[in-house]
């Protein structure tokens, strides 16, 4: 009743595989929602970036330095509270909870200057409501305690300002019979009013799983895969089931595989990546990664390996196995831009459609180029596909490991790139 991780997972990316079609009585447990979350003390100390969301009744009393030159109120208390996006920052500014020298401001955009006396108090999280939804699931596994899903690309996982409906947790509380659900919602990673529509972590805890406590507000979510990415996702049905996954998540115990096309080809061709991720200080919309960026303190450790296994295209572009030792925020994403080669599709780090098809037909007869224009004006997501997924089953304490093909624009991306001058590496 188990796939093998390690059974050349590579040798399945386009066929066909065995699916667990076990369906098990489902639990009337998934979690209950939160009626409270819990509030920060308020200190007029800078929050450490790893603190858990929610910030909310942080007060601010300061007076711009010097160095400071002239900044919008929003950028300013941004970069007072580690962290802290400029969306939550913002809707503390319209709730009237800012004050520059002694007068209430109600503009984001309002400038301060050296000397400027600012009193902030963080407005509290909004609380968003999840409705069961009669949205198709691609069901993978189930049983009394954990679902395997197959997460289409372009499925939020968990509503947000923004996705508040058709998400993945919304199926989940239709396909359980579970009533609505109610929950604090996210901050968007945004430099403006309008909400990003990336799936970008939240809480500012830059990893891809959530805690017990986080359990309680995303029914059943253990872990998520972005917005735009596809593949296989663990969901739990009861309590115990969800503190014992989030422990292997915590400690890297599971066994996840992606794979990937890049812009260009990884060198070497094979490796490990050692290299902290945190918040690119140049754009709130994505995560970098580098050394230097452990200096501003609000970064984490993060370690992926990756193999090439085909060349494509003439070495415009390559199929990439990757391992993750760690599970940071956009972390492929932000390794795979690291290492000068980007996924294809990916528009916020790099592998835009516009990269895409420089690459591709410098590196390719004149013949291929209109084929190569239609391919890239095809792209409409970052090419990466959750291929593998192996954890301890929570009630049975048995290694399981599931397998799924990469669905059909991944596939048909990936033939078309295999027509044009490709070499196999493995």
């Amino acid at each position: 009743m188990k796939l093998g991780i390690n059974s050349n997972s590579r040798s399945i990316l386009l066929s066909q595989n065995p699916r667990f079609c076990a369906a098990g009585k489902v639990s009337n447990l998934i979690f209950r929602a939160l009626s409270n979350s819990p509030t920060s003390g308020g200190r007029p100390e800078p929050i450490p970036a790893c603190r858990l969301n929610n910030y909310s009744g942080i007060k601010l009393e300061e007076t711009v330095g010097p160095n400071s030159g002239k900044l919008r109120i929003d950028s300013w208390i941004s970069s007072r509270v580690d962290g802290i996006s400029r969306a939550r920052v913002q809707s503390s500014i319209r709730a009237g909870l800012v004050s520059v020298n002694g007068r209430i401001i109600d503009k984001v955009s309002h400038t301060v200057k050296n000397g400027d006396k600012v009193n902030c108090e963080i407005a509290e999280l909004q609380r968003l409501t999840a409705e069961p939804e009669d949205i198709p699931l691609d069901i993978v596994y189930e049983d009394d305690h954990v679902l395997v899903v197959n997460k289409p690309a372009q499925m939020v996982v968990h509503p947000a300002p923004g996705n508040a409906t058709g998400t993945l947790v919304n199926g989940i509380l239709h396909h359980c019979s579970l009533p609505i659900g109610s929950f604090p919602s996210h901050e968007e990673l945004s430099d403006g009013d309008v909400a990003s529509n990336d799936d970008m972590d939240q809480d500012l805890v830059e990893d891809d799983y959530y805690s017990t406590r986080d359990a309680a507000i995303r029914p059943g979510i253990v872990h998520r895969l972005d917005k735009g990415t596809s593949g296989l996702l663990v969901v739990a049905k009861d309590e115990h089931s969800h503190a014992h996954l989030a422990e292997q998540f915590k400690k890297h115990s599971t066994k996840r595989v992606y794979v990937a096309l890049t812009c260009g080809v990884p060198a070497p061709a094979s490796g490990r990546i050692d290299v902290p991720v945190g918040r690119d200080p140049n754009n709130r919309l994505r995560m970098a990664a580098g050394y230097k960026l452990r200096n501003n303190g609000k970064t984490r450790d993060a370690a992926s390996r990756y193999q090439v296994i085909e060349i494509l295209a003439g070495g415009g572009s390559a199929l990439v196995e990757w391992r993750l030792e760690t599970g940071r925020t956009h972390q492929i994403r932000a390794h795979a831009k690291y290492l000068g080669t980007p996924l294809l599709g990916d528009e916020v780090y790099g592998g835009t459609k516009v990269m895409a098809l420089s690459l591709l037909k410098n590196r390719c007869p004149s013949k291929f180029h209109g084929k190569l224009l239609q391919l890239a004006s095809s792209l409409e997501r970052p090419c990466l596909h959750a291929l593998t997924l192996g954890f301890t089953h929570p009630k049975t304490g048995e290694s399981v490991h599931f397998t799924q093909v990469p669905p059909a624009d991944f596939a048909e991306i990936l033939t078309q790139l295999r027509t044009i001058n490709t070499m196999k590496v493995l």
